[in-house]
Formats: structure tokens, sequence, C-alpha cells
């Protein structure tokens, strides 16, 4: 359906303007008559001459902007219709400035808040609608939105801190393995033409190393071939709840690397199950969000046990403990949070708590990493280098 951008004023003699869906002017104008907007100026929206694919995807950055805005311009006094025209206006992600508009569009037509955002489930995701629903319920929109803009920075610093500390030993392994196999496939085989030339016999780990050059030349090309189908077929496994779940299984189970994504992801479920409890959206809901958004399947599915055990009448601590992945000082917290009724002051402790624990964590990662990727990288490099070399010393004690 075609869009239209139109200007008019209320019927409190405000002026307006924004974006609506009609099938030709006519309807537009319909449509906007329905909302009570007297029209000055309707036409057909330009087209955007951005690309598809150059146009950006909506990140945490833009949201908590969004959000933290929304509710400074809300606690001011202004109308929210008001502050989405000058959020929209002031953005310069051509999506995002889509989907507020939209929303726009939504709230001067009379829908509330979370019905307009709970339409764009790309750009605003089930916590973000039901904290602003709740919000919107108990009349507390603007303390809501900062909230919100608190916990997406939080979140934001946790997930930026621990892919900053795989940056530096991913980049070390990935020149390990282009060195190597760089040194394989060109500087090997002028080693190995030069030995065959000389007709000299070679010590074993010289065989070795040119056997496994030989064998790369030849298999390269059609072994990356391999290789790239293969991993597209692991990302379409990988998709399926199925293998999703064996991964997700799989990763926590892993030495260091597993206690890193589990503290993670206990942090990220006290901190959103606390945001979702303090701004008034009911357990359940809250428990459903925080499993939806946990990250990983094993925790997803522990936190949907822990809400069918309290929709059966349970208490949160049982469930909790039976899940087998929680702590158990996690589950003492949350019992005496409960008991005190501080249930969510209690998980913003927990979550604060395991945010300097993945901070700890990942710093002993990184430097645990680091030293074995070059050791193994100088290892793998100079053991090449001294089988090359290996017959060389032979020949000059031959001579000698």
């Amino acid at each position: 359906m075609p869009v239209f951008v139109y200007q008019g004023r209320t019927s409190g003699a405000r002026s307006v303007t924004g974006e609506i869906d009609a099938r030709d002017k006519q309807d537009a104008i319909s449509k906007l008559r329905q909302r009570r907007i007297v029209v000055a100026d309707v036409r057909t929206k330009p087209r955007d001459l951005a690309v598809g694919g150059l146009q950006r995807r909506v990140g945490v950055k833009d949201l908590k902007i969004f959000a933290r805005l929304f509710g400074t311009m809300v606690n001011a006094g202004l109308p929210i219709d008001m502050c989405l025209q000058i959020l929209a206006e002031q953005t310069k992600n051509v999506v995002f400035k889509k989907a507020i508009l939209d929303v726009h569009n939504s709230v001067s037509g009379g829908a509330s808040l979370a019905d307009a955002l709970s339409k764009h489930k790309k750009v605003f995701d089930g916590l973000f609608v039901h904290m602003v629903e709740a919000g919107e319920a108990g009349g507390a929109l603007a303390m809501v939105f900062q909230r919100l803009a608190s916990y997406l920075e939080k979140a934001d610093a946790l997930k930026r801190k621990v892919k900053g500390a795989m940056i530096y030993p991913t980049v070390i392994a990935c020149v390990a393995i282009g060195a190597t196999i760089f040194m394989l496939i060109k500087v090997i085989p002028v080693f190995a033409k030069m030995f065959h030339d000389l007709g000299a016999e070679l010590p074993a780990p010289t065989r070795i190393v040119m056997a496994i050059s030989e064998i790369l030349q030849r298999t390269f090309l059609p072994g990356l071939g391999i290789l790239i189908v293969l991993l597209f077929i692991f990302r379409r496994w990988h998709r399926t709840e199925r293998g999703k779940m064996a991964v997700d299984r799989f990763l926590l189970k892993m030495p260091v690397i597993g206690g890193v994504i589990r503290k993670t992801a206990i942090a990220r479920f006290s901190r959103t199950l606390g945001v979702l409890i303090s701004s008034g959206v009911p357990i359940l809901h809250a428990l459903d969000i925080t499993a939806k958004t946990s990250g990983n399947m094993v925790i997803q599915q522990a936190i949907e046990r822990v809400r069918k055990s309290i929709s059966e009448g349970k208490n949160i601590t049982v469930p909790l403990g039976e899940s087998g992945v929680f702590p158990s000082m996690v589950v003492q917290l949350v019992a005496v949070g409960e008991q005190t009724g501080r249930l969510a002051e209690m998980l913003g402790k927990i979550a604060d708590f395991y945010d300097e624990e993945v901070d700890a964590a990942v710093s002993a990662m990184t430097s645990l990493i680091e030293p074995v990727v070059i050791v193994l990288m100088g290892g793998v490099i100079g053991g090449m280098l001294i089988a090359m070399y290996l017959p060389m010393f032979d020949m000059i004690g031959a001579i000698k």
C-alpha cells in the first residue's frame, strides 16, 4: 500500500505531521478525518534512495538513546505523540525513523503506546513492549523508560566486554592459521624442490612436513569448498531448536568459556527479571520474556520450567534450585528477596555481582587464552622451520 506524508491540525489546533498508509490520496484524507485531523496537505512519500543492504539495523545504541530521551521528554510533560515526532526527526537510522513514525501515526490514531510498539517486533522486543505496557497502566511511563535505558546500557556494556575480550585471541588465532597455510603452500614447496634436486636423505620431521604441504596443495581449494558447505549446513542446523540446544549445552560444558557464558546468562536473567518486576510486569509474563531473551537454550528451558512451577502455585525458589543451572548462592538470595518482598532489588544486586564476576572471568580467560595461542602459533611455525633446516644441518655436517 502506498505511503502518504501529511500535514494538518488536531481538534485542539495543534500542528501535526506524519505518514499514513492508504490506497490513494482520497483514502488517506478519509482516514485522517476519522482521526479528527484537519488536513492541510497530503502528498505521496518520495521513495527512499537508500539501498536495502545499506540501511542500518536498529541497534542497542539507537534504542537506549530513544528510551533515555523519551523518558526525559515525558517527565518534562510533553505529549507522547510530540515526543515521538521529535525523536523521529532527530534519528539518522532510516529503519528506526520509519518505525518511530509508524508508532507516532498509531498513537495519533488512538492506539496505546504499547500496542503501537508491538507492531514492530524486530525493533521493540517483548521486554520493551511489556515494560511500556506496565508503565502506561501504572502511570509511570517516564520512570519505566529511564529504567529501560539503564537496563539497555548495562546489558550492552556486558555484551561488549565479552566480545571485546575475544577479539585479540581470535585475531591471533586467525593470523596463526593464515601464516601456517601460507608457509605450507608457498614456502615449504621451495625447500622441497631444493631437497629433491640434491637427492639427499631427509629426516622424518622434514618428510612429514613436506607430505602435509603436498596434501594441502592438492586439496586446498576442494577442502575450502567443502568447509564452506559444512559451515552453511552447520548454520542451518544451528537455527533449529535441536541444534541450538546441542551447541548451547556444549558451550556451557567447556572448561573456561562455559563459566563465562553461565555467569553472563545469570547476570542477564537477574537484571531482566528484576527490571520487569520493578516496572510492574506480572511475574509469569516477566519470566516468559526473560526466558526468550536469555540467549542460551539450556538457560531458557530452565526458566520455562521455573515459570511452569510458579503457575502451579509454587514459589520461585524451589524450581530455581531444581533447575541445576543456577548456583545455590543465587537461589538463596532470591529466597531472601522473596521472603522480604524485595525480590526486584535482590535480583538487581545479583546482576551487579555477576557483572563483576564476568569481568574477572573474562580477564582470566583472556590471560589464559593469549599465551596458549601464542605458544601454539610459535610451536607450529617454529616446528616447520626447524624441520626444513634439519637437512641443511646434516649436509653441513657431512661437508665438514
